[in-house]
């Protein structure tokens, strides 16, 4: 296959985001993961006393022996201190972001200590808490890490440990959060500290799946005798770029043109049923890929 003179090239994305939309879109899903921690943290971790590590996992523990002040109050003095790190070693922009993330989780944590009391469990399923206390937070968590930021805490102690060492992010989790963890069995119980233990492990697999499951785009391999309209389709109605790739059907030694793009799931979906349409003998190629690095996608300048 050989790359023609004219038509392989990169076709433009279609209209950019403005930096507001991208900025505003992206402060939307912080605040979304922000509110899956929260959430998952107020209504089954503090009253099961589950301690899977992390920032909530200390005030849970700190809240045990000095039950005077909340398990917010511990979770927003702690994380402005780790906060700090955070600055020092990731910059201004991940410090925005965390401190906007912190802010956000502990004043929903706050706000429903004084909503929405809460001194016992809401079921008497101690494993059905314990999924939800550790599922939602996970999410949360993947969706900040899949931006660059994070809700602050100890997790900022695992994006240090994932920048300098080849650890990912659900081990590094593991590690920072084990002896957080290993500490409930002492302050309520074993118990109690092996439901914690066991959440810990579920965490660290959850996070790399959602953020895995986040990452996936589809990878378009598209041979065909009609590649205008297919092409014109991907950039003015998907928005994403092309590049076309000259080539000759082994068989039949008709010219053909290869188009190559990327698309999210949603599209794919389009994309497929536009190009069968369109060209009912098409030969389609799908591939998931998790690391695309390009205009529109990460790491673009």
């Amino acid at each position: 296959m050989q790359q023609s003179g004219s038509s392989a090239r990169a076709a433009t994305a279609g209209a950019p985001r403005t930096p507001f939309r991208t900025s505003a879109r992206e402060y939307a899903l912080l605040t979304a993961g922000s509110l899956l921690i929260a959430i998952g943290v107020y209504f089954f971790k503090f009253p099961n006393h589950f301690s899977t590590g992390g920032v909530s996992g200390i005030s849970i523990i700190l809240n045990h022996y000095v039950p005077n002040l909340s398990p917010g109050t511990f979770m927003f003095v702690i994380n402005q201190l780790l906060l700090v790190v955070g600055f020092v070693i990731f910059g201004r922009n991940f410090g925005l972001r965390t401190a906007y993330c912190s802010i956000v989780m502990s004043g929903v944590t706050w706000a429903l200590e004084v909503i929405l009391p809460l001194q016992t469990p809401m079921t008497s399923q101690p494993l059905l808490e314990l999924i939800f206390a550790v599922t939602l937070p996970a999410m949360g968590s993947a969706i900040l890490f899949n931006l660059d930021s994070s809700s602050g805490g100890t997790d900022v102690v695992a994006m240090i440990l994932r920048k300098y060492t080849s650890l990912n992010i659900g081990f590094s989790l593991l590690c920072s959060d084990f002896l957080i963890t290993a500490m409930a069995c002492v302050a309520f119980g074993m118990e109690t500290g092996l439901f914690s233990i066991l959440g810990l492990m579920i965490k660290s697999v959850v996070v790399d799946m959602v953020l895995e499951n986040i990452k996936i785009h589809k990878c378009f391999q598209i041979i065909t005798s009609k590649p205008e309209p297919i092409v014109r389709f991907i950039v003015e109605d998907l928005h994403r770029g092309a590049t076309n790739l000259r080539g000759e059907g082994a068989f039949t030694h008709e010219d053909k043109t290869v188009i190559l793009a990327v698309v999210n799931r949603a599209q794919a979906i389009r994309l497929r049923r536009f190009a069968r349409e369109t060209d009912p003998g098409c030969f389609i190629l799908i591939t998931n890929t998790g690391e695309i690095i390009g205009k529109g996608f990460r790491g673009a300048i």
